[in-house]
């Protein structure tokens, strides 16, 4: 059996597959050229990521495919109830990559508290010229330590971005619709650990008192945070988006920042992508990345295993 990997996977994956049986297609195929390769060459699975979109056209064009993959936690690039009605097989890989999103979250937010965003910008402009205008101007960093990190969306990454803020000694808020609360284990190299336990908030308590906010929720109809939700947080607070465009209003963010509402933002997702508005991009305030939350190598190595080992448990009984 074929496996079409068209957003790639990892050699530890592939390495899988093939062990299983399977020959493993790792060609690139343009979206409008995907149910085609997938008839023509008898693929049984498809595997994406973010780029390759599988609607009802490629699930109805394609009745030999058997599994539709997602690496990756959000399914949102996927028919999944039009598929499963279909008879096939859907699945993801939602634990996989939630330290290197965790991780990602807290390197926008040293970023944000340190200006580096800015700095990084301008010290190859004039830091051979303006050295001590630049050092007066990015002196004024704050501390992560004792400040209150809201977590919007208290799912396996947001219970890891957790991990992490309790580990640097933040205060650690939450809000979700479906959780009450968890346990955060927070483990130390040393083998030792310690169990906290979160009991989640009402979104408006989250804003009030929220120094710093993250959002883990998926992709939805409306915004989770718009120009009525800016005016209930905290003066000078900061906002990380590592989760799905659109759950920030784009527009009312910039005006926050031009206000100082928000003191800063990272964004590794975007409302239009792949081509994010150029106000945003230009923005002086906020630090950005291209969607790459999961992209480490050790959590496509997670998210190729498993999902090679969820392809064989399913096709190879």
């Amino acid at each position: 059996m074929k496996v079409l990997a068209n957003d790639g996977i990892s050699k530890n994956g592939i390495t899988a597959l093939e062990k299983g049986g399977f020959e493993v297609i790792t060609t690139k195929v343009a979206q409008e050229q995907v149910a085609n390769f997938i008839n023509t060459n008898d693929v049984s699975v498809l595997l994406v990521r973010s780029a390759t979109k599988v609607r009802q056209d490629i699930i109805d064009a394609c009745p030999g495919l058997k599994v539709i993959g997602r690496g990756g936690v959000g399914m949102d690039n996927i028919d999944v109830a039009y598929a499963r009605e279909k008879g096939k097989h859907v699945i993801n890989t939602p634990a996989s990559s939630s330290e290197s999103v965790a991780e990602l979250v807290f390197a926008h937010l040293f970023t944000g508290v340190r200006f580096l965003y800015d700095s990084n910008r301008n010290m190859p402009l004039e830091g051979d010229t303006n050295f001590e205008g630049l050092k007066k101007a990015y002196a004024n960093g704050i501390e992560l330590r004792r400040k209150t990190l809201g977590i919007i969306g208290f799912g396996r990454i947001g219970q890891a971005v957790a991990k992490m803020a309790l580990g640097l000694g933040m205060k650690v808020i939450a809000a979700d619709k479906f959780v009450s609360n968890a346990e955060i284990r927070v483990d130390f190299y040393t083998g030792q650990f310690i169990n906290v336990n979160i009991v989640t908030e009402p979104l408006e308590d989250l804003f009030k008192h929220a120094d710093f906010i993250t959002l883990h929720v998926p992709a939805q109809e409306g915004y989770v945070i718009g120009k009525d939700e800016f005016n209930q947080l905290k003066d000078g607070v900061g906002i990380v988006n590592c989760a799905r465009g659109g759950v920030i209003d784009e527009v009312a963010l910039i005006e926050a920042l031009d206000s100082n509402k928000v003191a800063f933002a990272g964004l590794d997702v975007f409302e239009n992508e792949p081509t994010p508005e150029i106000q945003i991009l230009m923005h002086p305030k906020i630090s950005l990345t291209p969607h790459i939350g999961a992209a480490t190598l050790e959590a496509q190595d997670r998210i190729g295993t498993e999902l090679a080992e969820q392809i064989i448990g399913i096709l190879k009984k």
